[in-house]
């Protein structure tokens, strides 16, 4: 049994998956938050040309 749990706190092999998931989920925050930004100023940009346009 204590064999077993040396084997289980020695095991690293879970680590880089949830390193991996990690960079994931911040790399997926760091493009909503950039796309949020882009969309919102696009939108504010074609309201702006389509005002142009009605006068």
């Amino acid at each position: 049994m204590a064999n077993f749990f040396s084997r289980f706190i020695k095991d690293e092999s879970g680590a880089t998956a949830i390193e991996y998931g990690l960079i994931a989920s911040l790399i997926s925050v760091a493009a909503i938050v950039a796309f949020t930004t882009v969309g919102s100023k696009l939108s504010a940009t074609f309201g702006y040309v389509a005002g142009q346009l009605n006068t």
